[in-house]
């Protein structure tokens, strides 16, 4: 059995689009196998799950978690193409997993688009300010700048973050997965968490 690296890992998904954690799989199956590890993802649906991304999703649930201890509370709209998902199990098992993470990592936004320019624009002056005194020049402030921004998105966005239950996997690939699992687009269209002195 060949051994798999996280080196290896990496160009399969950046290859395929597919998750860390079906690329890990595939190269398992295929005993570290490039080319066949991209076929077994092909075949598994897990590669195109991409361009599934931009349907229209008409269709969805609410779904409601409250902690034990009664103090936080999320509500969330998970939305996919056909009824025929949005009933399935599973994918009411997925927004109950979001709606856990929402209440465990409180973020602000769904995603990156949704942050306004204002607070973007204030954090990156903030940036600045930490580095005004670094001597650095004014492109390595800026690359500098970029990295604390996509940490502050990891941060306060739903598919930034990483997932509660498995760092090495983000938010926004774990839907990637459910989308190549049912075939269909799946969309967080909004959230609210509500939480008791906090």
């Amino acid at each position: 059995m060949a051994e798999i690296t996280s080196d290896m890992i990496k160009t399969l998904r950046e290859t395929t689009q597919a998750g860390m954690v079906d690329c890990k799989k595939a190269l398992q199956e295929t005993d570290g196998d490039m080319q066949k590890a991209i076929e077994f993802l092909r075949k598994k649906g897990l590669a195109s799950a991409d361009k599934k991304m931009g349907s229209a999703v008409t269709e969805g649930i609410v779904a409601s978690y409250i902690h034990s201890n009664n103090k936080v509370g999320v509500l969330i709209e998970l939305r996919t193409v056909t009824d025929f998902v949005a009933r399935n199990p599973d994918f009411q098992e997925l927004a109950k997993e979001l709606c856990m993470q929402i209440a465990a990592a409180a973020p602000l936004y769904v995603k990156m688009e949704d942050v306004p320019a204002d607070v973007i624009e204030k954090e990156k002056e903030i940036y600045r300010e930490q580095m005004k005194d670094s001597e650095k020049p004014g492109n390595v402030v800026e690359k500098i700048v970029e990295g604390k921004l996509s940490k502050f998105y990891s941060e306060i966005c739903l598919l930034e973050q990483e997932y509660i239950k498995e760092n090495k996997i983000v938010i926004k690939d774990l839907i990637r997965e459910k989308i190549a699992t049912f075939g269909e687009n799946i969309e967080v269209t909004r959230f609210s968490r509500f939480q008791i002195g906090g």
